[in-house]
């Protein structure tokens, strides 16, 4: 009977000079020598070509941004009428007119109103109805579809339409209901002031309330249900579950939607222009809109640019607030 054939290992042979050999690799061990002196160069070259991605973006925003600010803020200076280049300089004789302006002092009440009393309103809304949309029922996604709808079509488009349905004459929508209910004679919802600051800030909230709704409720849906299953064993009801788990979890959406909601209040145009003209009177002109109808309209460049100075400035120091009070109860209620 014959043993087992015997085999003779050889090594491998030598690499050659100048080459690598293929090893194990050991977890802590030193680059080899030919490795070593490449990574920060190749880090290097993989950090710039990473940032060669943000030129486009740094030049468009510098032509469409930067530059165009600056020259509105020279012009600002300037009685530039938008047609002829040699521009006499007045100092701050614009900003003098547009403080003693009485239009652009309406136009600035108004629109910080507005801006307010939007925030406070959907707010105030958007939450419990996100709530709501939270809980299981019948049609829910129905709900939620026709709650989000408002959003979708142009503000300008729906100021069209709210115009039409809150005429102050009899024909109007709203009016020949109230006269078929009640007998009453026409409401003038767009040609008294007070009613027509209260009918843009109405249409407002019912064209948005919907969407940061569902702003809303996607934080809610993240919020892990264990919380609400430990307060329940602890006797909790739903307002203090609201009150003590819900609202302070929420405290990152609602920075988002009020800053969103503050700032596009602080530059709302189309939906008091299409749903009231600004009118009546001064009840409704926003700073934009002086920006336009005031400055650009009437070829008065510099004074429209020192109001678009002072407005980007106002937008700025109220964006810059708002972060800041947000992140400070952010940073308390963790």
């Amino acid at each position: 009977m014959s043993g087992p054939v015997r085999q003779d290992v050889q090594a491998p042979p030598p690499a050659p000079r100048g080459v690598l050999a293929a090893g194990p690799v050991v977890p802590g061990a030193a680059a080899p020598t030919a490795l070593r002196g490449r990574g920060p160069q190749a880090g290097w070259q993989q950090v710039a070509g990473h940032q060669a991605f943000l030129v486009p973006v740094i030049a468009v925003f510098v032509v469409l941004f930067l530059v165009p600010l600056a020259q509105t803020f020279y012009y600002s200076f300037t009685d530039f009428s938008g047609y002829s280049l040699d521009a006499r300089w007045v100092g701050l004789a614009n900003y003098g007119r547009i403080l003693t302006d009485p239009s652009m002092l309406a136009g600035l009440g108004f629109t910080i109103g507005f801006a307010v009393a939007q925030t406070a309103v959907i707010t105030a809304l958007a939450i419990p109805l996100a709530v709501a949309l939270d809980r299981a029922f019948a049609g829910r996604a129905l709900v939620r579809s026709l709650l989000f709808f408002p959003a979708v079509p142009s503000i300008a488009v729906l100021g069209l339409v709210w115009g039409y349905i809150l005429s102050p004459l009899g024909s109007g929508v709203l009016n020949s209901v109230i006269a078929a209910l009640t007998g009453l004679g026409p409401v003038p919802f767009l040609a008294d002031p007070w009613l027509a600051r209260a009918s843009v800030v109405l249409v407002a909230v019912w064209s948005q309330v919907g969407w940061h709704a569902v702003l809303y409720l996607a934080y809610l849906q993240s919020i892990p249900s264990d919380y609400y299953e430990v307060a329940t064993i602890d006797g909790a009801g739903r307002g203090q579950q609201f009150r003590h788990i819900t609202l302070p979890l929420l405290t990152p959406a609602i920075s988002i939607s009020t800053f969103l909601l503050m700032t596009n209040g602080l530059k709302v145009y189309d939906l008091p222009f299409t749903l009231t003209g600004g009118g009546p009177g001064y009840s409704t002109f926003t700073l934009t809109q002086s920006i336009i109808t005031s400055g650009v309209a009437q070829g008065e460049y510099g004074r429209a640019s020192a109001l678009a100075v002072l407005f980007t400035v106002a937008v700025g120091a109220v964006s810059l607030g708002q972060l800041l009070l947000s992140r400070r109860l952010e940073g308390r209620i963790r």
